[in-house]
């Protein structure tokens, strides 16, 4: 039974990926340890890019305001206590395992077992949470069902939103920010938006439910932009990443009711966004469009090798005729998934884009390269990467 085995091997059993979800599992979980939990403010992030980056610059800011704080991300790239921050570290595998043995013991054993990865993965981050002042918590799919969402929150942020996971959210920007922002409660805030419908879908939605709707823009003076963007030059962040530091310390006015000293962007490490690896490699874990064009206007026509994989309910010929301007050539890196798109259609859709394709051997030093696609290609390329360092 699954409340005799310890975390690692309760969570194998476990499926990743589900074609349809039960809806009633989680809230009916979540129930059944609430009563237990002691818990801080919870800023919940929605959204389809940014929630990572923005949610662990709004957790260092506020770790180093003197708060506990927990972060709760997912995926991860290479070690799951990754997704469990506390107080600027990952979880400790015994805090994560006293954190299950206690939610095991609250929980009853049928549904224990009857949750998804995620689902209990959620409630095994809120227990390890437990006693801390703030939790940044990160949605995984969605906003209105997903399993986060079943937490009372102090504010909700929401970071840009785009095309993505359509057979889950719907097919258009209005259908996918809908199904995001029913997940609001009393306060929300939204990031700079690339499409304007998102705007019009949260103040409907805000109306509805009589929340407050703020917008990063306008919460964060020009004096204080000024400053971030000072320190974001320092640190070579992309505009993708000024904006969500924008965000974060929107969220962070809102909350403390003042703005964060700006020397500590300075201090906030992200793994995966846009991160230089080594001199000539940089690694970003976006998947999507949105990601895409972020990518590449980061990168301003400079020309670099695209490692490359995706899963199979990716837009492929859209992501690589975003990047193609700054792609010398594609080359393709096997992953470890059964949601993998099949290497030939990805080939096929490269060549039809006018790119050259080859499979991924190595790193060479006078090249420079860009990996992008998902965590499960990050974690696949640097496996291999720190393998031959």
């Amino acid at each position: 039974m699954g409340f005799k085995q310890n975390l690692s091997e309760f969570l194998a059993s476990k499926p990743l990926y589900y074609d349809k979800i039960d809806l009633s599992r989680m809230p009916k979980a979540y129930a059944e340890v609430a009563p237990h939990l002691r818990l801080g403010s919870v800023v919940h992030l929605i959204g389809t890019n940014g929630k990572g980056s923005t949610g662990r610059m709004l957790a260092t800011l506020l770790m180093h305001e003197g708060f506990g704080v927990g972060h709760y991300s997912s995926p991860h790239i290479v070690s799951f206590n990754e997704r469990v921050w506390i107080d600027g570290s990952d979880a400790s595998d015994e805090t994560l395992e006293r954190a299950h043995r206690k939610l095991m013991g609250w929980l009853r054993s049928e549904t224990a077992e009857s949750l998804s990865y995620f689902e209990y993965t959620t409630l095994l981050a809120l227990v390890a949470f437990e006693g801390l002042d703030y939790i940044v918590l990160e949605a995984g799919l969605g906003g209105e069902f997903d399993a986060t969402g079943v937490v009372p929150k102090t504010l909700s942020v929401v970071t840009p939103i785009g095309i993505d996971h359509q057979a889950f959210l719907g097919e258009t920007i209005g259908e996918i920010a809908a199904t995001k922002l029913r997940s609001i409660d009393r306060r929300a805030l939204l990031a700079r938006q690339n499409d304007a419908r998102v705007y019009r879908v949260a103040e409907g939605i805000a109306a509805q439910k009589g929340a407050e709707l703020y917008r990063a823009e306008e919460v964060v003076e020009d004096t204080y932009r000024r400053m971030i963007e000072e320190a974001a030059a320092s640190l070579e962040w992309p505009r993708y990443l000024v904006d969500n530091a924008e965000t974060a310390a929107a969220a962070f006015r809102l909350l403390c009711g003042k703005y964060p000293d700006p020397e500590l962007y300075r201090r906030i490490r992200l793994k995966g966004r846009f991160e230089k690896i080594a001199p000539n490699v940089i690694l970003d874990v976006g998947h999507n469009p949105l990601g895409a064009k972020a990518v590449a206007e980061a990168l301003d026509g400079e020309k670099r090798i695209l490692v490359y994989n995706a899963l199979s309910d990716k837009d492929v010929e859209e992501i690589l005729g975003i990047l193609k301007p700054v792609v010398e050539r594609v080359e393709i890196i096997p992953i470890e998934s059964e949601r993998a798109m099949a290497l030939e259609k990805i080939c096929d859709i490269a060549e039809k884009t006018g790119l050259e394709v080859e499979n991924f051997r190595r790193v060479e030093s006078k090249k420079r390269y860009l990996v992008f696609g998902s965590f499960v290609v990050a974690e696949a390329f640097l496996k291999r990467f720190e393998a031959v360092r």
